[in-house]
């Protein structure tokens, strides 16, 4: 396909005059008509092309820039932990790291009508129109090295929610005879500040709080089990009240753990190190 084609369809339609954001095949073909870039071009053959060729240009995913200053050092910090190592040394036996955070607004929603099992060529079919029956939050923390979930039910999230979660969590075995249980979580309220730091760390002295930097809540490994919740344990919705809702999370926590095994995390330091000089070839382009 012609270079200038090519072109025109990685710019957004608005740059060539036109009301809408993404180019359909039937615009596409259109616009590199009415420019000159073609002769003739059917959109069936602009469909056929974007079939085959890398440029997808009715696709799009989101990006955000990190803003935190020091993401580098805190997010080595947590990469170290998960490869066992703290402040250059290796854990002992004795030290566990707890990946942790809240599952807010999970919906209690009861279809009005029961679902249609799947058939040959028929998916299952679930209806549309339903019920609320409210909502709850699951707080969770997961043994990044063991593979263990230990979760908790509240109304919402907050700092007492998160509080009782460490509280289930330092009382139970092994963690309560730990000798330290680093605590990785994001920068949400129930966690973040002295009203939530001093509690935790004055109740429990074997455990420390390891914040992730602003935006990294997808080096959060609890992150990954709660889409496996959401998949596996919750979609698609239908629940005829929260007990139900609550029951079925409880159920897969019991499930999960009868065979924990941690994730195999390939993410390092060294793909971290090629993210910041990305960043920062893109900051000094963007200085330019």
């Amino acid at each position: 396909m012609d270079a200038g084609v090519k072109a025109l369809a990685c710019e957004p339609p608005s740059s060539h005059g036109e009301a809408w954001s993404r180019w359909s095949s039937a615009d596409l073909a259109s616009k590199a008509v009415e420019e000159g870039l073609c002769e003739s071009w059917s959109s069936s053959s602009v469909r056929r092309w974007l079939g085959a060729d890398p440029i997808k240009p009715s696709q799009f995913r989101s990006w955000i820039f990190p803003r935190d200053p020091d993401f580098a050092t805190k997010a080595g910090r947590v990469l170290d932990l998960y490869e066992r190592l703290w402040e250059g040394e290796p854990l002992g036996p004795d030290d566990y790291v707890i990946s942790a955070d809240e599952k807010s607004q999970l919906q209690a929603l009861e279809r009005r009508h029961p679902d249609l099992d799947c058939a040959p060529g028929r998916t299952r079919r679930v209806e549309f129109e339903y019920k609320r029956h409210g909502t709850l939050a699951y707080m969770g923390a997961y043994d990044v090295h063991h593979g263990r979930l230990i979760g908790t039910i509240a109304e919402k999230t907050g700092i007492v929610p998160f509080e009782e979660l460490v509280t289930k969590v330092m009382t139970t075995e092994p963690y309560a005879s730990a000798r330290r249980v680093f605590w990785v979580v994001d920068n949400g309220s129930s966690h973040r500040g002295q009203p939530s730091i001093d509690p935790m760390t004055n109740a429990w002295p074997t455990a420390t709080l390891v914040h992730l930097p602003v935006h990294a809540s997808w080096l959060n490994q609890i992150e990954v089990v709660f889409s496996i919740i959401a998949r596996k344990a919750i979609r698609p919705v239908n629940f005829a009240d929260l007990d139900e809702l609550a029951e079925r999370l409880r159920g897969f926590e019991t499930r999960y753990n009868e065979d924990p095994r941690p994730f195999n995390w390939t993410f390092t330091r060294t793909d971290l190190l090629a993210l910041c000089e990305r960043i920062e070839a893109r900051q000094r382009t963007l200085a330019a």
